[in-house]
């Protein structure tokens, strides 16, 4: 009992640490989905319906919002208040860590690092072996990682992750798992932290915000092209070393069009007064979107990554498929229904080259993909021509609209099939 007390009283600064730093957390969630206002109503008033749908949500026990006085807000320029994003925050950790106990992510390997994180360091450094084999070990890491993702990804991230790519609740927390480990988001996260005090509280919760974009779009698209059935731990191990392979590289990587929407960024970035390495770490991190895709073709082709980057930008220049994937990420959703449209035209986008790549490497002579595809573009010109020409013509009628940019995604779709 001695030794028990000596321990328990080492450990209360340690604790308080723990229980501080989750409300720290919990309190900057709120301020970044407060930061939305209306602009994100469409979203929340899905989360709602969707809460409800499951029978996981009484909007009117919880002095929620009717549809109908969402709808006013969003005409009187209104967002949700900080109490009720408070509760759709509490329930979509609810409902997450209900969809992860159920499931097998839990049991994964990779996931051993965020139980252990749930304890003070004493008891990291004596115990180790029990905490890994606690009783309560699905339920902490389920509690700990429905936390993070909302925390950190924002109160609807899983669930319109979930609407846009079909997969489960449990599926896009692993896929979340993945590209935290992958893209080392925690390094980010920390870094724009450290700022505390140093600079405006509303660019710090700002670039919290930008982060949770960034890192929406390359768990998107972990999770369209790792399929059903992904392991965390597997995925991890395929992805990574090939990301940081095309880390050094992502400079000699950007076409004009491309480069000139990250130049862009960066001035938004630094009219807002972000921090010199805050903003490289966001560019990089938005610079790499394209880069899960990319690594999983040069995986499964047995090439270098870079060949096959250089392949997919060489396409994305000559054919005009970078300004069409840069205006179709960049597109506002009206509602949740353009925003699952949208979502799909950006991957789109992404597909058809990463498609074209694949059957043209393996009908090739086992030159480099960036060759095959430059041969490519010089014998089948008239092709290439027609691709050129419905970008132009969308790219001349301005504004770029989510019906015109889907439908130019079908029709390039069309052309590279044949």
């Amino acid at each position: 009992m001695p030794e028990r007390d000596k321990l328990l009283e080492e450990m209360t600064d340690n604790v308080a640490s723990i229980v501080l730093r989750d409300n720290y957390l919990q309190t900057q969630a709120l301020s970044v989905a407060e930061l939305g206002g209306v602009h994100a109503v469409p979203a929340y008033a899905r989360l709602i319906q969707t809460l409800e749908a499951s029978g996981h949500l009484n909007r009117a026990v919880e002095g929620l919002p009717s549809d109908e006085e969402l709808d006013r807000r969003i005409a009187a320029g209104e967002g949700l208040t900080r109490p009720e994003l408070a509760v759709l925050l509490a329930y979509s950790k609810l409902r997450l860590y209900e969809a992860l106990l159920a499931s097998d992510v839990l049991d994964d390997p990779v996931m051993t690092e965020d139980l252990v994180q749930a304890f003070p360091e004493q008891l990291q450094q004596r115990f180790g072996a029990e905490i890994r084999n606690h009783p309560l070990r699905r339920e902490l890491i389920a509690t700990k990682l429905s936390n993070a993702i909302v925390n950190r990804g924002g109160i609807p991230l899983a669930f319109e992750l979930a609407e846009e790519t079909g997969a489960g609740l449990d599926q896009v927390v692993g896929a979340f798992v993945v590209a935290r480990e992958v893209f080392n988001t925690r390094a980010l996260w920390r870094l724009i932290d450290s700022y505390d005090y140093r600079i405006a509280a509303d660019v710090q919760i700002g670039l919290h915000r930008e982060a949770a974009s960034a890192l929406k779009r390359q768990i998107e698209d972990i999770l369209r092209f790792s399929g059903e059935g992904m392991v965390p731990s597997s995925m991890i191990a395929r992805l990574k070393p090939g990301i940081e392979r095309l880390i050094p590289q992502v400079e000699d990587l950007l076409r004009p069009e491309p480069r000139a929407m990250v130049e862009q960024y960066r001035q938004v970035l630094q009219e807002r007064g972000t921090p010199p390495d805050v903003e490289q770490a966001l560019l990089l991190l938005v610079v790499l979107n394209g880069g899960v895709g990319v690594a999983l073709l040069a995986e499964e082709l047995g090439k270098d990554e870079a060949d096959i980057a250089h392949a997919y930008t060489l396409l994305g220049d000559r054919l005009g498929l970078d300004w069409a994937a840069g205006m179709a990420s960049s597109l506002m959703p009206a509602d949740p229904w353009e925003r699952l449209l949208i979502a799909g035209t950006a991957h789109d986008f992404e597909r058809v080259r990463l498609d074209l790549i694949r059957r043209l490497v393996q009908a090739g002579d086992g030159a480099s993909a960036q060759d095959i595809v430059a041969q490519w573009l010089d014998e089948q010109e008239a092709c290439a021509n027609r691709i050129r020409a419905l970008v132009a013509n969308v790219r001349a009628s301005k504004p770029a609209t989510t019906a015109k940019l889907t439908h130019l995604a079908s029709q390039v779709r069309q052309q590279l099939a044949h």
